[in-house]
């Protein structure tokens, strides 16, 4: 576990702010349809799969029902949000040289993220997401140009002025770009946030997961499920004291029963915002990270972090796909701003 550092003394000079995500540059494709529908895919309920082109297309071609297609990927969901919170950041990944690519930029840019995006020989990758009528979606992801980014493009000039790098799970299907990730972030001087993604990430990762969080992870974010199959602990509160213990910051997301955050042996319990139901689950767990990660840099206390955090996921849960609509964003401004508020009264 790398040396705790606060978000004070994360730059002596003086305090950083600024949030760079790194991952995959997806466009998301998003469907309805029933459980038999993902049977038939063979695909695990709940989890990732990693697939080619062909396999979306002819996915596509055996459903009546449309998709709708958002700009996507699990750190650039949390970037944006952390954007149209008001933070200051930006992305980094790998796109195509084409309309959806086009789209992704103009996409960043309208959320107040900066985009630090190469263009790669492949196409711009996208993830079908189903949603099934319990609101869970599983996923399948093609990479296309997201998957050329190279361990030798990631520098810490990339990261200069970065409070936090925040790296999605995903890239720990390439061990060697997401090592290089984090080494450059730590010689930045930057504090790293991993999100663990999904599940089925953990299980293909599980070895070489466990060192990379101990060496170089500041704040781990996991749901029950990721939690679970990381530590091997169906207890919650144990699975949380093991998280823990990889990280300074560590949070365990219970879904509608909200959120557990352990740090500095003191454990906060968030309650789930609402009534807890969801239209879709689509980037709830990225839309957390967002509240949160701004939060702690912003000067929120680490409760208060996390009801931000909560909010966000709430909100994205209430609508299709992870882009939050308007009178969403002015509900969570005016939190943001309570919250804000009241650590400087």
């Amino acid at each position: 576990m790398p040396a705790t550092e606060t978000m004070e003394n994360a730059m002596p000079d003086k305090p950083r702010t600024r949030i760079v995500g790194v991952g995959s540059a997806l466009v998301d494709i998003l469907l309805h349809e029933n459980d038999v529908f993902v049977s038939r895919l063979c695909g695990t309920k709940g989890g990732m799969t990693l697939v080619e082109k062909e396999f979306i297309v002819g996915a596509m071609r055996s459903t009546e029902n449309r998709p709708q297609l958002v700009p996507g990927g699990s750190a650039c969901n949390t970037i944006v949000g952390v954007g149209r919170l008001g933070g200051n950041c930006a992305m980094v990944g790998k796109l195509g040289d084409d309309d959806w690519a086009r789209l992704f930029r103009e996409g960043l840019r309208a959320s107040n993220v900066e985009p630090i995006l190469s263009v790669g020989l492949g196409a711009t990758g996208n993830v079908l997401s189903i949603i099934t009528p319990d609101a869970e979606r599983t996923m399948f992801t093609y990479l296309g140009a997201s998957a050329e980014m190279l361990p030798e493009e990631i520098s810490a000039g990339l990261f200069y002025d970065a409070a936090v790098v925040h790296v999605e799970g995903y890239l720990l299907f390439n061990h060697d770009l997401i090592r290089s990730v984090m080494e450059a972030a730590r010689s930045a001087g930057a504090l790293i946030s991993l999100d663990l993604a999904s599940y089925t990430v953990v299980q293909a990762s599980q070895e070489y997961l466990g060192e990379l969080a101990h060496d170089y992870v500041d704040i781990l974010l996991a749901n029950e499920d990721e939690a679970r199959v990381f530590t091997g602990l169906k207890d919650e509160q144990a699975a949380l004291q093991a998280l823990a213990a990889q990280a300074d910051y560590a949070v365990l997301k219970v879904g509608c029963r909200g959120s557990l955050i352990a740090h500095e042996g003191e454990v906060h319990t968030i309650a789930a915002r609402g009534d807890g139901t969801a239209i879709d689950t689509t980037g709830a767990g990225d839309l957390w990270a967002s509240g949160f990660i701004y939060g702690l840099v912003n000067g929120l206390s680490v409760r208060d972090s996390g009801e931000l955090g909560s909010a966000c996921g709430y909100e994205v849960c209430q609508v299709i796909g992870a882009v939050v609509p308007e009178s969403g964003w002015q509900r969570l401004w005016h939190l943001r701003d309570d919250l804000q508020a009241q650590t400087q009264g």
